[in-house]
Parts: structure tokens; C-alpha cells; sequence
């Protein structure tokens, strides 16, 4: 069964940097695809970034050049790096996982793995 567990969150003012961290558990086969979506209070969640094992990786336009997604297989944990961070980045971000994907994708239907979130708040 696979886990996932989020960390990093916190309190920030614009313009710094923050790492979100995923500690994952569970994967039995190498094809696999992991993502950071974020959401607002009442809204639906919405994708950030998304990677495959094979580091694979995409992006929604407005944090392009800004976030960067990555996988270390390793250590089994994903990783969110957030810079230049905006009020507007605001949220509670979740990492989440497909089991048996090759391609990375932003479709949050397709994640069928979440983990409990973890708050980011971006001050002015």
C-alpha cells in the first residue's frame, strides 16, 4: 500500500523560498508518477507540478521558472522547491501518486494516492 506524507509547510513572506517535502512508501514497481497540487478554502484542488520515476517533469504556468518538482529515489521522497513566493501561493499543498504511470500529468482524477496536506502561507 502506498503512503505518502507531506512536510515543509510554514509561515513565509513574499519573495522567500520554501522546500515541501513527500516521504513515500509502498511503490512496488518503478512506474510510478507523483505530483504537488495545492488547494485554496473552497475550492477544488488544483495541480502544481507533476514528475515521473524517470523525472519526467511538468508544470502549470503560473509557477514555471518559480517551483521546481523533483523525485529522490534514494531517500523515497519528492520534493517541491518554491521560490519567489507569492500571497498568491497561499495554500494546502498535497503530494499524491499514480501507481503504474510513464507519463506525468496534471489531471487530478488520475491520482488515486494522497497524502494529509501541509499549509503554506505566503505574507505580503
Amino acid at each position: 500500500q502506498v503512503q505518502l506524507e507531506e512536510s515543509g509547510g510554514g509561515p513565509v513572506k513574499a519573495g522567500d523560498s520554501l522546500t515541501l517535502s513527500c516521504a513515500y512508501s509502498g511503490f512496488i514497481t518503478d512506474h510510478y508518477c507523483m505530483g504537488w497540487f495545492r488547494q485554496y478554502p473552497g475550492t477544488e484542488r488544483e495541480a502544481v507540478a507533476g514528475i515521473t520515476g524517470e523525472r519526467q517533469a511538468i508544470y502549470i504556468d503560473s509557477v514555471k521558472g518559480r517551483f521546481t518538482i523533483s523525485l529522490d529515489s534514494a531517500k523515497n521522497v519528492l520534493y517541491l522547491q518554491m521560490n519567489r513566493l507569492k500571497p498568491a501561493d497561499t495554500a494546502q499543498y498535497y503530494c499524491a501518486a499514480i501507481v503504474g504511470c510513464t507519463r506525468a500529468t496534471l489531471y487530478r482524477n488520475a491520482y488515486s494516492v494522497w497524502g494529509q496536506g501541509t499549509q503554506v502561507t505566503v505574507s505580503e
